[in-house]
């Protein structure tokens, strides 16, 4: 299946781009499905409905000089979605989707999140952006600890959610505190402990893993997650693959998804299954 299943629009934070753009690429590119899959971040930012969230910040180096810190409108959001649906039905399938930004802490509301929205929801992804609500793209997280420090704290941040919440389908960009390391790669033997123990959880439980293709433009040396975690991933009997651009742009939308596949068969040999039969 030609699918991408990590997509942003302007109801996430961090772009601006209108939901049609990105399924007008989707289908020019010949993708049988697209999964929108905005930013819900509870910790750092509130709901759209809150009075006490903050409008804006500043935008980051190649973000919008003026950010929303709302997380997704999602009545608009949904509604939206319907509406494009109707309009794109015999061109390409969309899903809804939301990408959640999970610590533990903020676990309850992501609960609570789910109950009220799960009848609308084809796919949820799980990631970790944020830790004691610091940001890792900031370098806030990263502060004042060692190499080692953050990065092992990372990896058990993520061992504790997987360990304790269990309302999504697939775990997104599993290393993206490498994007983030101003140190370079840390090397895969120092967290492998912690990693083959979240691999343990999400293939007991039937969850995905993802693919995240925006390794490539932001310059990586190696994939992400990392050919290291995807061999191992193979090695422990991981069954599901799925492939995400996280595109906030049309121009990435399925970017490098043909280097992504040449990989996962020729060099770690998976004899996987995109992630498309959702449990929803």
């Amino acid at each position: 299946m030609f699918a991408d299943y990590h997509v942003h629009t302007y109801y996430s934070d961090d772009s601006e781009t209108p939901m049609e753009k990105q399924v007008e690429r989707a289908a020019a590119l010949g993708l049988q499905e697209i999964c929108f899959t905005d930013h819900v971040d509870y910790g750092i930012k509130r709901d759209w409905d809150d009075p006490r969230r903050m409008n804006y910040r500043k935008g980051g180096s190649g973000e919008p000089e003026r950010m929303a810190l709302s997380n997704v409108d999602y009545p608009r959001y949904f509604k939206e979605i319907e509406e494009i649906r109707k309009r794109y039905s015999d061109k390409i399938i969309i899903r809804a989707g939301l990408e959640f930004g999970i610590q533990v802490t903020t676990i309850p509301q992501y609960e609570a999140l789910y109950e009220k929205f799960s009848d609308k929801l084809d796919l949820v992804l799980l990631s970790v952006h944020q830790i004691d609500n610091l940001e890792l793209w900031t370098q806030d997280f990263q502060r004042g600890k060692s190499q080692e420090e953050y990065n092992r704290r990372y990896y058990q941040e993520i061992l504790k959610v997987v360990q304790k919440y269990k309302n999504y389908d697939i775990l997104a960009h599993l290393d993206l505190i490498t994007r983030y390391d101003n140190h370079g790669a840390y090397p895969f033997e120092n967290v492998r402990d912690i990693v083959e123990k979240i691999l343990k959880i999400i293939i007991s439980e039937g969850k995905g893993l993802e693919l995240n293709t925006s390794s490539w433009r932001y310059g990586l040396a190696d994939t992400q997650p990392s050919k290291d975690i995807l061999r191992l991933y193979k090695e422990m009997g991981g069954r599901y693959i799925s492939f995400g651009s996280d595109a906030h742009t049309p121009e990435f939308i399925a970017s490098h998804f043909e280097e992504a596949n040449s990989i996962l068969v020729n060099e770690i040999g998976i004899n996987y299954e995109i992630y498309g039969s959702l449990s929803r």
